[in-house]
Formats: C-alpha cells, sequence, structure tokens
C-alpha cells in the first residue's frame, strides 16, 4: 500500500494520476476532510482504496492499528496548510509541523520510505538557493514551519536507517490546482483574468526589479512527479534538495506565453500591472532560482519541461 497525504490536492493528485497510469491503484489517500469536497473533483477520474482523514490515519499508525502494521510500502508526505499568508502560527505549526514529526517517526520506526514536500520559501529574501543552513530563513509562518521540520530532521538523519527525502519544491504549475484559489499559480489566474476581464494583471515593480520582472523557478507539476518517482525507485538515496528547473523566468515571460497561445483569439488581452495587496510586499520572493547541483550529483538526468512548454500544455488543459 502506497500512502498519500494530501492526496486530493494539486501535487498530490497527480502523483495518484501517475500511478494509476502505471498499474497501481493501492493506494491510501490522507486528507482533512472537512475541505475534501473543494479537493474532490481531483479523484473523480482516478483510482485508489480509501481516503480517511489526517488526524485519524495519525492515531492508527501511533497506536500500532492492525489495519495498517507491515502493509504501507511508502509515505509520500505532501499535505500541509500551503497558503503562505496565514496568520495563525499555532495552525502551521501543528499541521506542518507536529504532524509530519509523527510522519517521520513513525516511518523511521518501521523502515518505511518517506518522501516530503519542503518548500523554496526556505531560503527568505536570499539570492543563493543552496541546500544549506547558511542560506536558509524565512518569512512567514508557512516558510517557518518547513525550515524547522527540514531542521528537525537533519538533526535526527544520524539515527534514521531508512529512506528519507525532503524535495523543495519551486513554483508548481499545472493540472489541479483550481481548489488552491489564492495560491494557485499565476498561470492559473492569468488563463481566469483573460477569459473574465480580457486583461492579464501582474504586480508592479519591487525589490529592485522593474513591473513585472520579478523572477521566480517555474516548474511543471509533472517534473515533480518524475523526481518523486525517481527517489522511490532509489531507496538507499536520502537528504534534502532542491526541485526546480534551476533557471528563473519572470511573470512577464509568462504572461507573454498566455498572450502568445491566445494570439488568434478575439478579443485580444493586454496586460496591465496593479499594487500589492497590503501586507504581502513585505512577506514576497522577488526572486528564486533553484540550485539542482545536489540533485544532478546524486543522478537525476531528466531533463525539465520548459516554461513555454510547460504554459502550453496547462492551457490546453484548461481550455479543454
Amino acid at each position: 500500500m502506497i500512502v498519500i497525504t494530501g492526496g486530493s490536492g494539486f501535487i498530490g493528485s497527480n502523483l495518484l494520476k501517475f500511478l494509476n497510469e502505471n498499474q497501481n491503484d493501492e493506494i491510501l489517500i490522507v486528507d482533512e476532510l472537512d475541505t475534501y469536497v473543494k479537493k474532490f473533483e481531483n479523484l473523480k477520474d482516478l483510482k485508489y482504496l480509501d481516503c480517511i482523514d489526517k488526524d485519524l490515519f495519525l492515531h492508527h499508525i501511533q497506536n500500532n492499528s492492525s489495519l495498517y502494521n507491515g502493509k504501507i510500502e511508502i509515505i509520500y508526505h505532501l499535505g500541509a496548510c500551503s497558503k503562505t499568508t496565514e496568520p495563525d502560527r499555532d495552525y502551521i505549526m501543528n499541521t506542518n509541523l507536529s504532524y509530519s514529526k509523527g510522519l517521520l517517526e513513525y516511518s523511521a520506526n518501521n523502515a518505511i520510505p518517506l518522501i516530503y514536500a519542503s518548500s523554496a520559501s526556505v531560503y527568505g529574501e536570499g539570492k543563493a538557493f543552496i541546500e544549506n543552513s547558511k542560506y536558509e530563513s524565512y518569512l512567514n509562518h508557512y516558510a517557518e514551519s518547513k525550515l524547522l521540520f527540514d531542521n528537525y530532521y537533519r538533526e535526527n538523519m544520524s539515527k534514521i536507517n531508512s529512506q528519507v527525502v525532503g524535495l523543495r519544491y519551486f513554483n508548481v504549475f499545472g493540472p489541479r490546482e483550481h481548489h488552491k484559489e489564492g495560491m494557485s499559480s499565476v498561470i492559473y489566474h492569468f488563463f481566469n483574468q483573460r477569459k473574465t476581464d480580457g486583461e492579464i494583471k501582474l504586480f508592479k515593480g519591487s525589490h529592485g526589479y522593474k513591473d513585472g520582472e520579478q523572477r521566480r523557478d517555474f516548474i511543471h507539476v509533472d517534473d515533480t512527479v518524475k523526481v518523486k518517482n525517481w527517489f522511490k525507485e532509489n531507496p538507499h538515496i536520502s537528504g534534502i534538495y532542491n526541485v526546480g528547473t534551476g533557471v528563473s523566468r519572470t511573470f512577464n515571460d509568462i504572461a507573454n506565453c498566455v498572450l502568445d497561445y491566445y494570439k488568434h483569439h478575439k478579443p485580444n488581452a493586454s496586460m496591465s500591472y496593479i499594487d500589492f495587496p497590503d501586507g504581502l510586499e513585505e512577506q514576497y520572493q522577488a526572486f528564486t532560482e533553484a540550485d539542482i547541483n545536489l540533485l544532478r550529483s546524486k543522478g537525476y538526468n531528466e531533463n525539465f519541461t520548459s516554461l513555454e512548454e510547460g504554459v502550453k500544455s496547462y492551457l490546453d488543459w484548461l481550455s479543454s
């Protein structure tokens, strides 16, 4: 049995789709069931054993329930509060940090591989994105929770004999992210803005960058799934790794990709620049670019989808 926490979410449901396409449907989805209805659409075309509440699952495994003893092959821990502007620190720490500690303890004690989602937000306002504590900081409680768990794993890794992998995702985009609403990718927002308003809206300049010229490392969700699968197939490799393309692109680049996709549609859309919402600019990463040397050094040689290819395939999916 494969366990996916957050399995009805964005990255989790894309992982489930990949597993189904590779003839695997012995999968247990673990999620917050009070928000399950919003995300259920992600699972309607996919196969899995069951979907259970995250707290109930943790209770079962911590109390050695016969439901799961000896039956779990691997845990993909993708569930989290991913709202970077969430002000409730206690909620974030309970959901992202304490819960992750419980899964790590269980997986380590039972020699079950654990592949979990970290985040590029742990680099704060830094300009170097290398998996080393001297480059790490945080701008919000979400990033703080991710960094605290990364450090908790680091402190205990010498005592763990089974595989544990932390994947620091950069800006992921692609199908099945509609439920994320304000936290969805800019491609999704640009798609909807063009359709409803005929105008794509970008942030004005900030942090020394001109209008729309802030830069991020945008990675298609399919590439993140390929990385997870590669680690599953290489169970002797553990550690914390960046998952990005290694190339930053501007938000103007993305807007132009979207406009180019629809250039033969009438009426033509336009671009405009807007102010940051109150409080966001102080928490904003204006530049990210994954250093993927560590991932490459372990033997991951797959090419990453280019921004142009990724945006086109995603817009094809959205348009259908």
